[in-house]
């Protein structure tokens, strides 16, 4: 039966009815099922409803037929997540009774990225439905921003703008709403998207610096092409305990110093539980002389969440360094096995809590970016 499903390759074999009904008997489909919404903008009802009706506008498309195999998947699970956070974040205000949901595209994507990541989906193809489940309510407020070319060039290394634009439309149609989002507003997202160059492929930035200081907001002219000298290369590993971020640096970087904040802990009798303060200290103190002394070098943790990666960014930046972003994940048992089999054994429960708040590391916040990842099997 498509609910027992356990792996991706059954669901992706699966058809689009069999997927839409398989999404209906897990727990945060049932939940969808049990939330209301704000009748002003869903008059239809429950979310898994207006998901329904989502899933069915995308099929009426024009575009449809014409689309990839692939991308209609991206689609069609983009629906099925892209209010799957609703009933954990839907609030009733008190004395008007007006409801909210704050945040849901956020939170949706910690589910879509879990039921994915225990399906053995591929990571790249995970995070580009992820990503499209993340900025999906963004085409609607385009006339917001006070820079929508900026917007688009922005999102364009996150999503592909035209299976927005087009999940957009399904999203807007999938509802009854006397007052639903404007239709041409959508259509000028695409306009302004296709008028950028970066409709169906990221915005050409005129080299990895510009775009490095383009999403760290020093670049003013989308067409300057700055300097490219570093004075060396930091290299930032990434990836949850456990995933093999030391193999990869043995058999890829063998020839990099490497500041571990694993083998600090060790040195300094630190406990990974424990206040890591000191710990973070000595290890931007040895980064910092890597830096000064312009070696090339590695540095090591879990850097799992933007947050914390742009801390250990920052500071290379702030040296002309050149930034290379290294994600490692392997398949989730692979993950927790290899966990289990390491002298300092990270608990089961922290490995839960990273995964629930972790954020792959995209192009946007490197010059260079090197997706190390497990090719799921069949």
């Amino acid at each position: 039966m498509i609910h027992e499903t356990k792996t991706w390759s059954e669901l992706e074999n699966s058809t689009d009815q069999q997927i839409i009904d398989w999404a209906s008997q897990q727990s945060w489909g049932k939940a969808m099922a049990a939330c209301m919404q704000n009748p002003e903008w869903h008059a239809e009802g429950d979310v898994w409803t207006h998901t329904l009706m989502v899933c069915e506008q995308l099929t009426r498309l024009e575009a449809w037929d014409q689309l990839l195999k692939a991308d209609k998947r991206k689609l069609l699970l983009t629906a099925l997540f892209h209010d799957s956070a609703k009933p954990e974040r839907t609030i009733i205000e008190e004395g008007t009774g007006r409801i909210r949901s704050p945040k849901h595209a956020q939170f949706g994507v910690r589910i879509a990225r879990r039921v994915l990541m225990d399906l053995d989906c591929d990571p790249k193809l995970r995070e580009e439905i992820c990503r499209l489940v993340r900025y999906h309510g963004r085409p609607p407020h385009l006339e917001e921003q006070k820079s929508p070319q900026r917007e688009l060039i922005k999102l364009s290394w996150l999503v592909q703008h035209h299976l927005l634009y087009l999940f957009a439309l399904a999203d807007t149609r999938g509802r009854i709403c006397e007052q639903s989002y404007s239709e041409e507003t959508l259509e000028l997202w695409m306009l302004t998207a296709e008028e950028n160059h970066c409709l169906r492929s990221p915005f050409e930035f005129a080299n990895d610096h510009a775009r490095f200081l383009f999403y760290r907001g020093k670049l003013n002219n989308l067409h300057y092409a700055p300097h490219e000298e570093y004075r060396c290369k930091m290299t930032i590993m990434c990836g949850l305990p456990g995933a093999g971020k030391d193999t990869w640096l043995a058999s890829h970087r063998s020839e990099l110093p490497v500041v571990s904040l694993d083998e600090v802990r060790k040195d300094l009798k630190v406990s990974p539980t424990d206040n890591q303060g000191q710990v973070v200290q000595v290890a931007r103190e040895m980064c910092k002389d890597h830096l000064r002394n312009q070696r090339d070098f590695a540095f090591n943790a879990t850097n799992t969440t933007r947050q914390v990666r742009q801390l250990w960014v920052d500071l290379g930046a702030d040296y002309s360094a050149r930034i290379e972003l290294v994600y490692v994940e392997p398949a989730i048992a692979t993950l927790f096995s290899q966990n289990a089999q390491r002298d300092t054994r990270v608990p089961t429960g922290v490995i839960e809590r990273l995964i629930a708040k972790m954020d792959p590391p995209t192009a946007t916040e490197c010059h260079e970016l090197v997706w190390a990842c497990e090719a799921p099997k069949n």
